[in-house]
């Protein structure tokens, strides 16, 4: 799918992005009766919270650490991913997704167009179904901002390992959407003011 840099997961712990990640998201699911796959699921952590609302979640992600930290809370749910096959891990390969969430993984790999074709093909091989996905917020105000405020140096920042490789808009997410042959259903600011808001949530369908 693409080549990973460990993020370093040290605990099973909630992101910061789950104060406003989380709802909107669960508002965007459209049913509770099919499966939903967590891609890029990291330490578990937000699968972990859309199982608590309800949903029946699982996940995976290239870290061995993230998913055994993820197993700690909901075992027999999460799987490492191998990045450089095609399918998904053995014990979920038949599961009916329709539903795949993916929360500020996007902007971390160097192939995003394999990783939005993956994401299409197991949804394409249940018939269907809606890809949801988060990656942080980019925009003129907000570029504008950061850049007049001297921020961008460390809101970018190239010194991190495993950070942010690519930085989107909503233009061009869509676009890559688009180009994979979803459509772009739902936007959705999330996090501070709008235009500067921390990540944007799209919801993409694909039949």
């Amino acid at each position: 799918m693409s080549e990973y840099k460990d993020y370093g997961f040290h605990n099973n712990e909630n992101s910061h992005t789950h104060n406003y990640l989380l709802m909107p998201i669960v508002n965007l699911i459209s049913t509770k009766k099919t499966p939903v796959l967590d891609l890029g699921c990291g330490n578990g952590s937000f699968a972990n919270e859309l199982i608590k609302n309800g949903f029946d979640v699982y996940g995976t992600d290239a870290s061995e650490q993230g998913i055994k930290l993820a197993n700690q809370i909901n075992p027999d749910r999460f799987f490492i991913q191998d990045l450089s096959s095609e399918l998904l891990p053995a014990q979920i390969q038949n599961m009916p997704f329709k539903t795949i969430v993916s929360t500020e993984v996007i902007e971390h790999l160097y192939a995003p167009r394999t990783f939005v074709s993956f994401a299409k093909k197991i949804l394409l091989k249940n018939g269907g179904g809606e890809f949801i996905l988060s990656t942080p917020y980019h925009g003129y105000l907000k570029n504008l901002t950061i850049a007049l405020t001297n921020k961008m140096d460390s809101h970018i920042n190239p010194l991190w390992d495993g950070g942010h490789i690519k930085i989107w808009s909503r233009k061009t997410l869509t676009a890559l959407l688009k180009e994979q042959g979803f459509q772009v259903t739902h936007f959705k600011g999330c996090g501070r003011f709008p235009y500067l808001w921390k990540s944007m949530v799209i919801r993409a369908t694909i039949a």
